[in-house]
């Protein structure tokens, strides 16, 4: 079977997301994972390429249609919109705004057929807020321009996948928008990418809000029972393995043990801790809901680094494996 082409998106230019691009690319045993279709800037990349010292040449294309996957070079679908003399590690709107139609151009490129999934490197918020581009994050933009109303985030890593109620509100909101149909919705979703990876009844543990699960209503307003429970139940009538509430502390330590095969998260850093302290060069980030299938690195544009050649590729490479496992017509093996 073919591989499936994957557009890489090249993130903020001014952050370490060419670098790893370059470093992932680079590789022949990543390449041999997809067809890498890198959309972004190709002078950007050629430097990025020097700084990392990675010998890969960088095809500019003017169309998807030109990629030749056979070559040794890079594809990238050339943007031209990186001001030369644009610095490593520093927010500017013009980076924001390259981040921005680069994301933009994917989502055409996908919807065109040209490719069958997406993999981000990473933006930076302030940059595309700068650039009048009003987003929380990659997931809510990447549903903006695909027209979903309802997306979710799932953070994968070798030992733990965690889905999220909510993510980018702070916690006092998030805490008010959950509610018993958000989270049986987030459920499902979580389930379905499960079953696709070949998981035919997969484990799932739902979070807690309150510590302890609440205590039977010692702490909390009774959150657990009026907002969380009533969506278990009415996943355990669909004939799911769906169990909880449960404090988070105690089923992040059963799921990373092995005892479920995803945690459902009621707030960012409820499930993004635990991600993260196992390590960031190994986790990927899906979008769950979307019309099309899209991965990310689980980390940022980290500008301390940018442009010093020293940035960590193995979460990229990871993210196009989940994504070429996930694309339409991949092989269905258990990845996810």
């Amino acid at each position: 079977m073919s591989r499936p082409t994957i557009a890489i998106t090249m993130g903020d230019p001014a952050g370490i997301g060419p670098e790893v691009i370059m470093k992932a690319l680079a590789q022949e045993a990543t390449r041999a994972i997809c067809n890498p279709l890198v959309i972004g800037d190709a002078n950007r990349l050629r430097k990025a390429g020097r700084l990392v010292g990675a010998s890969v040449a960088v095809d500019a294309l003017g169309d998807a249609k030109q990629a030749d996957f056979a070559a040794s070079a890079v594809q990238c679908l050339d943007l031209k919109l990186v001001p030369d003399d644009l610095p490593f590690g520093q927010v500017s709107a013009a980076a924001g705004e390259v981040a921005y139609r680069c994301i933009e151009k994917a989502v055409e490129v996908v919807q065109a057929g040209g490719a069958q999934a997406i993999c981000t490197a990473p933006l930076s918020k302030e940059a595309l807020h700068a650039a009048g581009h009003k987003f929380p994050g990659h997931t809510e933009l990447l549903a903006h321009l695909t027209g979903t109303p309802e997306v979710s985030m799932m953070l994968v890593s070798s030992k733990l996948r965690v889905i999220h109620v909510t993510t980018h509100i702070g916690l006092l909101d998030a805490i008010e928008k959950i509610e018993p149909g958000l989270v049986e919705r987030v459920i499902s979703r979580g389930h379905g990418v499960l079953v696709r990876a070949g998981i035919a009844n997969p484990r799932i543990g739902v979070c807690a809000i309150n510590p302890h699960a609440g205590e039977n209503g010692l702490f909390g307003r009774g959150e657990e029972a009026a907002k969380i429970a009533p969506a278990i139940d009415a996943c355990q009538r669909r004939g799911w393995d769906v169990r909880g509430p449960l404090p988070a502390d105690t089923l992040f330590f059963l799921a990373g043990r092995g005892d479920y095969d995803m945690v459902v998260a009621m707030y960012h850093d409820q499930g993004h801790g635990p991600i993260k302290v196992l390590g960031l060069e190994a986790g990927v980030n899906i979008t769950v809901g979307l019309p099309m299938i899209r991965t990310s690195v689980d980390h940022g544009t980290a500008f301390d680094i940018a442009g010093k050649g020293i940035a960590d590729e193995r979460s990229l490479i990871e993210a196009l494996r989940q994504a070429a496992d996930l694309a339409p017509d991949a092989d269905l093996r258990d990845r996810v």
